[in-house]
């Protein structure tokens, strides 16, 4: 694909998006409104949509904490063989546990999900940072309306286009092999603040990633600055909720769109009728005395007016009838609704009992059962292959392949992932004990090592715990 391709099948794309960015940009306005952008009178959606982004960086993936494990694949999880392999695995985790906390993930990851839960896409750029830095990952939310999407052939937004603008020295900086014109150059050197545009396409090409990165100016032809390839994309796009047909996903915000303009447009009426309920309107006669423009009405001021006019009178209104409080408590109780804030948010009741948190966790992972299935699909899968990889090519990680050849398996230990896990092994725990209250030969047909070890795969135990399996072979199946 050379450089004329490449800015034809960005052009395109761009056409396609046209359509939903003036939905984009309203949701953007009444959510997130740029600064000295359009007057924002009430904010339930933007905290609303505040907590959802956080309560997904704390249910999906919590910042210092574990949310992903690794383990051999399933021949092999009971045999001494398996064993070793999981010990290992369960330090190539912490390791990479390690290189998250130390890098910019929580930050960045939080700006990812505010895109998302805004405009139902998120974008995440995950690089390989230079040695000698703490973390050997760098990443970048990157901002949703400077990228366009394209599907590959897996139904994945895997073709990114990323415009930019940078300086001349950037540019040098940034593609030091790049065979630069005369005029940038000195541009260059004289540190000239003038910036010019750039287009980064990365895309699918025979198993693996291309990228390829333009300088685009009107003027001339588009010069190709640095291209290569990669084992996996280091652009990561996701989508909350996709609707057949549509490239684009939708998220929460898009939804309560209509609500929440009401909702701002009631709470500016509200406020300009208290305005006029604090100050009032009022009538005076036109007598030459009275001058409406010179007229304060503060505490202890003295209004002149003519002898035997009526001076200065309030204006009576002609009605209290007042339901407007009555449709924005229905309006903000939706917007918080849809935005899930009062699913995810911190319950209002802190005396609830166990049997109670475990059934809010459960309903709050059957809200989210879609948009966490398409998100561990989109984002979570992905970012972790890609991290791995650079952790192996660095040389801090062994090839992660255990007997046979058999890759490894990634096993989600999130909160909200846990649900689900916590749900099996009640359900397995039930059935224990009822055929241990039994007993005799229907006790016998449980094996107790086997059940142990599924409830702590289940409940995401490290391996540590268990003792090698006294067999080389995997346990046979009971019928």
């Amino acid at each position: 694909m050379d450089a004329e391709a490449i800015l034809a099948g960005h052009g395109r794309a761009l056409d396609r998006r046209r359509p939903i960015e003036p939905v984009w940009q309203a949701c953007y306005d009444h959510v997130l409104p740029p600064v000295g952008g359009a007057a924002l009178f009430d904010a339930t959606a933007a905290d609303a949509a505040e907590q959802l982004a956080a309560s997904l960086l704390a249910e999906l993936t919590p910042p210092w904490s574990r949310w992903f494990g690794l383990t051999p694949s399933r021949p092999f999880q009971d045999t001494p063989r398996g064993h070793q392999a999981a010990l290992a695995l369960e330090d190539a985790a912490e390791t990479l546990q390690g290189h998250f906390d130390r890098s910019n993930f929580a930050v960045e990851m939080h700006q990812a999900f505010l895109d998302l839960v805004v405009a139902g896409t998120g974008l995440l750029m995950v690089e390989e940072a230079p040695l000698g830095e703490a973390s050997a990952f760098r990443f970048t939310a990157v901002p949703l309306r400077t990228a366009v999407l394209e599907e590959g052939p897996d139904g994945r937004l895997s073709t990114v286009y990323r415009q930019a603008r940078l300086t001349a020295a950037a540019l040098r900086r940034r593609f030091p092999a790049a065979e630069l014109p005369a005029d940038l150059l000195r541009a260059a050197a004289a540190d000239d603040p003038a910036t010019h545009p750039v287009l980064e396409v990365v895309t699918p090409d025979r198993g693996g990633t291309r990228y390829v990165a333009l300088l685009t100016t009107d003027s001339s032809r588009p010069l190709t600055l640095t291209e290569g390839r990669f084992a996996e994309s280091p652009c990561i796009a996701f989508r909350w909720l996709k609707v057949p047909g549509e490239l684009y996903g939708r998220g929460p915000v898009m939804k309560a769109l209509p609500d929440i303009r009401t909702a701002n447009k009631v709470v500016e009426l509200i406020l300009k009728n208290a305005s006029i309920a604090a100050t009032g309107i009022w009538q005076a006669e036109d007598d030459g005395v009275l001058n409406p423009a010179t007229i304060k009405l503060v505490p202890g001021a003295i209004i002149p007016k003519a002898p035997g006019s009526a001076g200065l009178t309030p204006l009576a209104a002609p009605g209290n009838f007042d339901v407007s409080q009555l449709v924005l408590q229905d309006l903000r109780g939706r917007i918080r609704g849809a935005l899930l804030a009062d699913r995810l948010g911190t319950p209002q009741d802190a005396r609830m009992t166990a049997t109670e948190v475990l059934e809010r966790s459960a309903q709050t992972a059957r809200l989210l059962g879609a948009a966490y299935g398409r998100l561990q699909a989109e984002l979570l899968t992905p970012l972790v292959t890609r991290c791995l990889a650079i952790l192996r090519r660095r040389g801090e990680l062994p090839p992660l392949l255990v007997a046979d050849g058999r890759e490894i398996t990634l096993r989600y230990e999130s909160p909200l992932a846990r649900v689900q896990g916590r749900a099996d092994a009640a359900n397995t725990l039930l059935f224990l004990q009822a055929v241990g209250q039994l007993g005799g030969a229907a006790a016998a047909q449980v094996d107790s090592v086997a059940a142990t070890r599924w409830l702590a795969r289940t409940l995401g135990a490290p391996a540590e715990v268990l003792v090698p399996s006294p067999t080389a072979q995997p346990l046979p199946n009971r019928e």
